[in-house]
């Protein structure tokens, strides 16, 4: 009888032995995202040598789950806030066509045409003169995302998930 339990214990330890040798080995061959994708020639042409400074510091579950929580939070009140202003806004004009159509105000067309045709002149002008503010917002968005591409697309699934929600 103690042969038995001696046996089972002796089988018990070498299997465990054998077990952490196995997780060494894993541990050891875990390559690191980040660096993995440093390392492929797309990734440099798309996103630059370097993925910035949340890269560096951060492991990419970290900032995933961080971009997709801040996503996730922005989203939800987006929808929150997007439903009630669609909401105002449909009910004052609903509000207005009842409004109208029942006499209490009219509206004068051809002064609101006019002041459309302004609103049209103002924007076409003033769409010349921000251009280069513009492009510059948009060259500073596309670097940022290329610096945090992983929390960027951790903040966009999450953006989208809390739009649904």
């Amino acid at each position: 009888m103690f042969e038995i339990k001696w046996i089972r214990q002796c089988v018990l330890l070498s299997h465990a032995t054998k077990i952490q040798d196995l997780e060494e080995q894993l541990a050891d061959k875990v390559v690191d995202l980040t660096e993995y994708a440093k390392r492929q020639r797309w990734w440099n042409r798309l996103f630059g040598k370097t993925s910035g400074p949340v890269a560096e510091k951060y492991s990419v579950a970290t900032q995933i789950a961080i971009g997709g929580v801040s996503g996730w939070c922005a989203g939800f009140l987006f929808q929150k806030v997007g439903k009630v202003a669609a909401t105002a806004v449909g009910g004052g004009l609903l509000l207005l066509q009842i409004a109208n159509n029942s006499g209490y105000i009219q509206v004068d067309w051809k002064r609101v045409e006019k002041d459309v045709n302004k609103a049209k002149k103002q924007i076409k002008k003033n769409t010349d003169t921000a251009g280069p503010e513009l492009n510059t917002l948009v060259e500073k968005s596309t670097e940022f995302v290329k610096k945090n591409i992983v929390v960027t697309s951790g903040f966009v699934g999450g953006f989208l998930l809390g739009m649904v929600s």
